[in-house]
Parts: C-alpha cells; sequence; structure tokens
C-alpha cells in the first residue's frame, strides 16, 4: 500500500499494528498527508466477495435466511461468498451455488458478470472488492425446498418488495444495479 499512497502524496509513517487471522488482516498505520499532517488510519484487508442474483422462470430466487454474527440475527440475503486469492470470482460463482441452493453448476444456462473489475466496498477502510452476477437457471430444474427462502417475481412489485425484506446493502446495490439496468 505504501508505493501507491506515496504515488498521490501521500507517505506511511509506519505500520503499528498487524493482526492476520484466515479470515481478516487488520492494519493500523499512520499516514502523512500532502500537507504533512500525520494521521492514524485503521483498514481491513479480506477476500474479494460474490454476490449472485439466481433467476428461474422470471422469478428471483433467495436461500433461507443465514444467521449473521454483526447483527446478531438472521437476514435474507442472496447467495454469495468469499473469492479464495487462488481463484477468479467467476469460478466461484457455481460452487456457491450448489452450497446455497443445492444445484449443479450443469442448472446454470447463462452466467452474466455485472461488474469486470469489482466494486470497492467501504474504500476508506478496506481493500475488498465486491462482484456481482446474474445466473440463470435452467427453468425445469428443481430446487430442494430446504434450500428456498423467497422467491420474488421480477416485476416492479416483486423487487420493491425484495428491497424491503433486504437488509444487507451489497445485496440490495447489486439488485438495483441490475435492475437498473433492465429499465
Amino acid at each position: 500500500m505504501g508505493e501507491d499512497v506515496q504515488s498521490r502524496g501521500w507517505q506511511t509513517q509506519d505500520r503499528f499494528l498487524e493482526l492476520h487471522s484466515q479470515w481478516l488482516s487488520v492494519i493500523g498505520e499512520h499516514l502523512q498527508d500532502e500537507q504533512g499532517e500525520t494521521l492514524e488510519y485503521w483498514r481491513v484487508e479480506k477476500a474479494d466477495s460474490v454476490i449472485i442474483l439466481p433467476i428461474q422462470n422470471q422469478q428471483l430466487i433467495l436461500p433461507p435466511p443465514t444467521y449473521r454474527p454483526g447483527l446478531g440475527e438472521k437476514t435474507l440475503d442472496f447467495p454469495g461468498g468469499r473469492v479464495p486469492e487462488t481463484e477468479k470470482a467467476v469460478t466461484v460463482v457455481p460452487k456457491i451455488l450448489q452450497r446455497e441452493l443445492g444445484i449443479t453448476p450443469e442448472t446454470i444456462s447463462r452466467l452474466t458478470p455485472l461488474n469486470s473489475q469489482g466494486w470497492a466496498v467501504n474504500s476508506s477502510f478496506s481493500n475488498q472488492k465486491l462482484f456481482g452476477f446474474v445466473a440463470h437457471l435452467e427453468p425445469t430444474v428443481q430446487i430442494p425446498a430446504k434450500f428456498i427462502g423467497g422467491m420474488y417475481p421480477i416485476n416492479h412489485d416483486g423487487i420493491s418488495s425484495l428491497l424491503n425484506s433486504l437488509i444487507c446493502l451489497q445485496c440490495r446495490a447489486v439488485l438495483l444495479e441490475w435492475w437498473v439496468g433492465l429499465l
């Protein structure tokens, strides 16, 4: 990070904390800005994320609500997960859909990325990028009932209802990015 910061007139003075786990790294640094002022900055480095909008027969399909420790409750979210360093976002999509909807990769008739570079997630605090995909599923494939948490028709009322049910900002952003592209 120091080199990128320096190229914009900022300089890393020191790194006073580095904490690493398998899921994230927390880094505390002192940075000197263009005016010479030293500022304390904290950042989190995490693997990139993928959120998938599964569509079958003109309906968006969501898995059952999942417990979110940060909120202390279960929330309705689109299928998603982390992208391991050794993989590309597109390669994890079938694995995520298999884990969260119980479907095999062959059931995906078309996979469309919503972005190719990933959107920055809280760029002041994190290096994480978010990749969005739309996965069109074969119309005759049966998704086991235990994997279905919600089905929403792809129309104004269905999207409005879904937006009222989603509290995850990343899920909402991917949904709206896709929906606005259709209008």
